[in-house]
This record gives C-alpha cells, sequence and structure tokens, in this order.
C-alpha cells in the first residue's frame, strides 16, 4: 500500500495502478485498507474535477476499483459509504443517495453519511425522507445544527410552519457564530414566522438577516411585502423595497413588491408605473395581474380594473377572491 502510495506521488501511474489492483484482488487485504486506498484516489478525482483537469482514465479506474469492493465486502457499511463518496464525485446522485442509505442503515457511526444523504434528499426534494432520516440521524447526532437544518427546511416546504420553527431555531442555537448558516435560519424563521401570523418574531428574525447582510435581496423582498400586506411600518417597508428595485431594475417580483407597498401607502399612481414595468419583463403571474387590476380599482378606472382581474383569473382558475372582484366590479 505505502508503495503504490509512492509510486501515485511521484507520477509513476502504471505501477501505482499494478500494484493496487493486486491489492484489491487480495484476499487478505482487510476492507479498511482498501477504503482508504480508494478513499485516497476518490479524493484526488475530486480535486481533478474542480481543477477542470481530464479525468477520465481515474474515473474508470475508480469505478472497476469500487465494484470489485462492493462485490467483495456487500455488507460493510465503510464500503457503501465510499461508494456514496465516489458516485457523488461522478455526479451520479441517484446513485450515491442510495449508498449513503445503506451505510447509514448498516450503523456507519459517520456525520458526513447522514449529512450527504439529508442534503441529496433536500435536493432531490424527498422531503418526507428528509424529515425521517433527520430524525433517525439525531438519535446518533443530537447537536448537529445541520440536521435541525435539513428538518427544518423539510417542513417548511411542506408548510408545516410549526415544526419547521421548532427545528429551525434548535439549529439556530447550534450554528454558533456560523454567519452564512445563521442568515440562512433567520431568512426561514422569518417566512415561518409570518406564516403563523407572529409578526414580531417574523420582523426580529428578518431584522437579523439585515444587521449582517444589509443587501439580502430574499429578505428586502420578502420583508418589504409581508409589512405592506400587514400595512405594518411602511415607510420602512418602501424604503427596503425601493432599494431592491434600484439593484434590480428588471426583475418582475421585485417589482411587484415595490408596486405593492406603493399601493399600501396609497401612491397609486407611482404603484401602476412599477407594476407596468413587471407586467413588461414578460411572463407575468396572477398576482401581477390582480395587483395591477387592485391599483386601477383604486385610480378609478373600474373598466380596466376588471379587465386586469380577468387575465388574473385566466391564470388562477380556483382564487375565489378573484372571482368576487370581476363580479361585484369592486376590491371587497
Amino acid at each position: 500500500m505505502q508503495l503504490a502510495g509512492f509510486y501515485r506521488d511521484n507520477g509513476d501511474k502504471k505501477k501505482s495502478e499494478l500494484l493496487i489492483r493486486s491489492i484489491f484482488a487480495d484476499a487478505n487485504a482487510q476492507a479498511a485498507e482498501k477504503v482508504v486506498m480508494l478513499g485516497a484516489l476518490q479524493s484526488d478525482l475530486a480535486q481533478r474535477k474542480q481543477a477542470n483537469q481530464p479525468v477520465d482514465d481515474l474515473e474508470k479506474f475508480v469505478l472497476e476499483l469500487l465494484h470489485q469492493l462492493v462485490t467483495q465486502h456487500p455488507d460493510d457499511g465503510n464500503v457503501h459509504m465510499i461508494a456514496g463518496d465516489v458516485y457523488l464525485t461522478i455526479g451520479q446522485p441517484e446513485i450515491a443517495r442510495m449508498e449513503f442509505l445503506k451505510a447509514a442503515r448498516m450503523g456507519v457511526a459517520s456525520f458526513d453519511v447522514w449529512q450527504n444523504l439529508l442534503y441529496l434528499e433536500t435536493e432531490m426534494n424527498e422531503l418526507d425522507s428528509v424529515i425521517t432520516h433527520a430524525d433517525a440521524a439525531l438519535e446518533y447526532f443530537p447537536n448537529q445544527a445541520m440536521i435541525f437544518y435539513f428538518k427544518g427546511y423539510a417542513h417548511l416546504r411542506k408548510r408545516e410552519y410549526a415544526y419547521a420553527v421548532q427545528s429551525l431555531e434548535s439549529s439556530k442555537k447550534l450554528s454558533g457564530s456560523n454567519e452564512g448558516l445563521l442568515i440562512e435560519l433567520n431568512t426561514w424563521l422569518g417566512d415561518a414566522y409570518q406564516a403563523l401570523k407572529l409578526f414580531e418574531k417574523s420582523s426580529k428574525a428578518y431584522d437579523e438577516v439585515l444587521l449582517a447582510n444589509p443587501n439580502n435581496d430574499i429578505v428586502l423582498n420578502n420583508y418589504s411585502y409581508y409589512l405592506a400586506l400587514r400595512m405594518e411600518d411602511l415607510e420602512k417597508a418602501e424604503k427596503m423595497s425601493s432599494q431592491l428595485v434600484k439593484a434590480h431594475p428588471s426583475n418582475a417580483a421585485y417589482l411587484d413588491t415595490h408596486a405593492w407597498v406603493l399601493y399600501a401607502r396609497e401612491k397609486y399612481r407611482e404603484a401602476r408605473k412599477y407594476i407596468e414595468k413587471a407586467i413588461q419583463t414578460g411572463a407575468p403571474s396572477a398576482t401581477h395581474y390582480e395587483h395591477y387590476g387592485d391599483i386601477l380599482y383604486k385610480l378609478g378606472d373600474t373598466d380596466e380594473a376588471v379587465v386586469q382581474w380577468k387575465k388574473a383569473k385566466t391564470l388562477d382558475h380556483r382564487n375565489e377572491l378573484i372571482e368576487k372582484k370581476i363580479v361585484n366590479r369592486k376590491i371587497l
């Protein structure tokens, strides 16, 4: 093993591969030794891929060794752990997920296995699996912020806001001074608390994000929009949405938010200018047309308001509020 590593480090690829193949073919060689050697090759492969270097021969060699190792030791959790690493490196996330799951079920006491499994399931939108496996992982690692992070995000995506808050707050307590992680957690907490109508807590979470990063686009957008919906602190909402559209003058979502903040402040003519810009950017949503109709109604153009509400209705057939606006020709 040492000699194979020596040849590899000194660029003698042929001699190194010959020795490595002999080790993997040797029934007396321990699986753990082979896992260590394959891990070094996988790390080398990952570094080459990151540096955009040719990897075809190395990737083929790594997969050859992996298949041999899995065949020899199908019940070894560490073998499936390294298999997950390899498949993740070569861009086969579905197979990597299966391998990490096998390793976890075989009792591999590695945080990386669980974290990689949760990451891949989150990427694949397998939200129920994320929650189930996060609960299993917490039995081994009850103080790991990232497990609560994935669980909280899955609950948030499923609109299970109370459960989301529990996990996200736990993750926040365990995050220490990890500013990037805290920004994400507070962003999601702001959204979750807003959905639960715990507005003071929502604002506090958003304010913490903006204290760390005053130019956080997601929070500037969500915070200003929700303040407009709540008809609270509208001057602050306008300041935030103005900052957003100055930085992103062609973003339809941000233009719509600014229009709605102006609407809440009864600045209907300015609001019309921005909602029209939002619609002109292309692919307007039902919300854009509904907001446009509401603004026109406030400006006294009821006929055109109804036209816009009808457009919104064609994109959102189940919205009963839009239907009521159309039938009654007014905002109820």
